[in-house]
């Protein structure tokens, strides 16, 4: 008997064999316990003939922030069937049933880190969060950047989401952690962690770092504002005795090129994550449009081949000072914009 299913505890000795194979890894015991643990807040939904697993799929429930607004956002991870079982569809069918379940249950966009992104388009899904790659020899960060205050190791769970909360607000699409997520997928056993607080011992930035091979990575970073930014560069300026350079992803409008007096290093812009609207309908609804006092009526159709329900015309009209959704025409002249979500 064929069937997909929402999977439980009992299936995880499946789940991560498959795991371990699909990805080309392996998990002693430790590790197993901490990947079972972190999969507890997934929901894992696979494809099964006489109850034996084939395909997977997990959808992990979070929240990003769009335009100011807390959206329920499901993460599409661990994509994987056994060789025997490929190209048979099963991946396609498991990806509708999850995001069906998704749109049931009020997540309205959902994101994905590829493999292939000709794969994902397929469903649906398009590149959304370029960012930069630097390497930046030391010496160009040595400089007498003045920042007000002081840097301290710390692990205040507290004090690094103040901090990133305030900064992601600068970005469409950010992801809102909780502190499962930061000790579970931001913090590495080997991160060092450090808070930077201005002279009213107030946290304006972290940095999340490690050294290896006379290298500095950072794996992340966040600021208020440009005293933070200060504090962080001075942080990593400090460093100029072990390391030779600096590693690190910055979003795409970063501007440290310009606060430096050499911006000649390697700089490299890289495509990232997928994303793709789950609920069209709801999505417009929640959205926080900027009002204008020349607003005209918008119609926006939609294509969807791979959810056809979200297929039709919406169409976006001003009432007092409010954008109302609807997939009644209104009268008047109306914009008309396309949008095709699948090849």
């Amino acid at each position: 008997m064929n069937q997909i299913k929402k999977l439980s505890h009992d299936h995880y000795p499946e789940i991560f064999k498959l795991s371990q194979f699909a990805f080309q890894y392996t998990l002693n015991e430790v590790e197993l316990e901490e990947k079972e643990k972190e999969a507890e807040r997934h929901e894992i939904w696979g494809w099964l003939e006489e109850e034996q697993l084939c395909a997977k799929v997990h959808m992990i429930p979070l929240q990003v922030n769009i335009n100011g607004n807390k959206v329920k956002m499901g993460g599409i991870a661990s994509v994987a069937s056994w060789p025997e079982y490929r190209r048979g569809g099963m991946i396609k069918k498991l990806l509708l049933t999850v995001l069906q379940s998704m749109k049931e249950n009020g997540y309205i966009i959902s994101y994905l880190h590829p493999f292939s992104v000709p794969f994902y388009r397929r469903y649906g899904y398009e590149l959304t969060f370029p960012y930069k790659r630097y390497q930046i020899p030391i010496e160009t960060l040595k400089k007498k950047w003045s920042p007000n205050g002081y840097a301290r190791r710390s692990k205040n769970y507290q004090e690094l989401d103040k901090i990133y909360s305030t900064y992601i607000n600068r970005y469409n699409g950010g992801l809102i952690r909780d502190e499962k997520w930061w000790q579970q997928r931001v913090i590495k056993k080997d991160t060092i962690i450090t808070i930077c607080y201005n002279d009213q011992n107030e946290p304006e930035g972290y940095l999340l770092y490690h050294v290896k091979d006379r290298i500095l990575y950072v794996e992340d970073m966040a600021y208020v504002n440009s005293n933070g930014l200060k504090l962080i560069l001075q942080l990593l300026s400090n460093h100029d005795s072990m390391v030779t350079s600096v590693e690190m992803k910055v979003p795409a409008d970063d501007s440290l090129p310009l606060l430096v007096d050499e911006p000649r290093y390697e700089q490299k812009l890289v495509p990232y994550f997928m994303s793709r609207i789950v609920d069209v309908s709801a999505f417009l609804r929640q959205y926080r449009f900027r009002m204008t006092d020349r607003f005209h009526p918008i119609a926006i159709e939609v294509e969807d081949e791979f959810l056809p329900e979200n297929t039709g015309t919406y169409y976006l009209t001003k009432e007092n000072s409010d954008i109302v959704v609807s997939r009644d025409k209104p009268t008047g002249n109306v914009n008309i914009f396309i949008v095709p979500f699948s090849n």
